[in-house]
């Protein structure tokens, strides 16, 4: 195996899902690493990645410092606008450095030196990689950290049910109905075999879920987390004492990361939904990942959906590759 040299850049944008995919597989590519939060301005901002003319005068001027000579060997990048820069990233080194483009860059996954879409974005190309979910950091270590984080847990009454709350989004209304729905659910099931319930919303989940499982879970066991005022985030403590998670059917990330604990994994559907996110409930489903609608809870779930660390090796046996074949070593 030849050396890697150089940096790998992480270019995401400002959203929390995208960060975390980029920087998880960046953590595992095994090179020092340097995180670019870039913002490109209009008509860049528009178009990415399908303007790329223009170079660095799509970013802010304040900006362009970070994105400058010498080129990375390796770019990573998550999200419409951090394709608009890793597309770039292949021209201005001459193809010295390799790019990786995660999820749909909705074009021609050929002008990236590899792609990383899941299953249910339907992308296809020699060089697309498809997982199940979405990349993230989840392994025995962090959970075994996020344990170490919220010892208190450890006290509480068992079945720990962890409850991931997203939010609403196109196609999936997450309004007050479903909320109670949702909050009567998880009180009938921790009434009749007992435990606690740990409810943990994310940036998206809506004021009025929060209003609800305060009250629904105020007198039982547990926790409802909803931001900083609440204490530190108990996300990575949650997923590492639950024996259970419930999980609200809006967001991949969330459901992918629940998937890669390896407890049984449910989610809460009332209503039909859009084609892209069933196709991916369906691909958990059909591997044992996500338990079926209307069996009990409790079978025996299948081993954890780790994907980041085997995707991380197969972009090393690529890049080692390619440098072999440019140093003229045989294969």
């Amino acid at each position: 195996m030849l050396r890697r040299s150089g940096e790998c850049w992480v270019i995401t944008d400002a959203a929390a899902g995208n960060q975390r995919q980029a920087l998880a597989l960046a953590g595992r590519m095994q090179m020092p690493m340097r995180h670019l939060v870039l913002e490109p301005r209009a008509p860049w901002s528009w178009l990415a990645p399908r303007l790329s003319v223009g170079g660095r005068l799509a970013l802010p001027r304040t900006q362009r410092p970070l994105f400058a000579p010498p080129w990375p060997a390796l770019a990573i990048g998550c999200g419409r606008a951090a394709s608009l820069f890793t597309r770039q990233l292949r021209a201005l080194s001459r193809g010295d450095c390799y790019t990786v483009q995660i999820l749909d860059p909705r074009l021609d996954p050929a002008l990236w030196d590899s792609v990383i879409a899941p299953q249910h974005d339907r992308v296809a190309g020699p060089n697309v990689l498809q997982p199940i979910g979405s990349l993230n950091p989840v392994d025995d270590q962090w959970l075994a950290d996020g344990r170490e984080s919220c010892p208190q847990f450890a006290e509480l009454p068992r079945p720990r049910v962890g409850v991931l709350l997203g939010g609403p989004r196109k196609g999936i209304a997450m309004d007050l109905d479903y909320t109670r729905q949702l909050a009567t659910h998880l009180i009938e099931h921790q009434q009749h075999e007992g435990g606690s319930l740990l409810a943990v919303a994310s940036r998206r989940t809506p004021t009025v879920m929060i209003d609800v499982f305060r009250q629904a879970l105020g007198d039982l066991p547990g926790l409802v987390w909803a931001g900083r005022d609440d204490g530190s985030n108990p996300y990575p403590g949650v997923l590492g004492w639950a024996d259970r998670l419930v999980v609200t059917p809006d967001s991949v990330n969330m459901l992918s990361e629940a998937c890669a604990v390896g407890c049984p994994v449910q989610t809460f559907v009332t209503s039909p939904l859009p084609a892209r996110i069933e196709r991916f409930h369906q691909s958990l489903r059909a591997a044992g990942f996500l338990e079926q609608p209307g069996l009990p809870p409790g079978a025996e779930p299948a081993p954890p959906l780790r994907e980041t660390t085997a995707l991380a090796a197969i972009l090393r046996e690529r890049i080692d590759a390619r440098l072999m074949y440019r140093s003229g070593a045989p294969t």
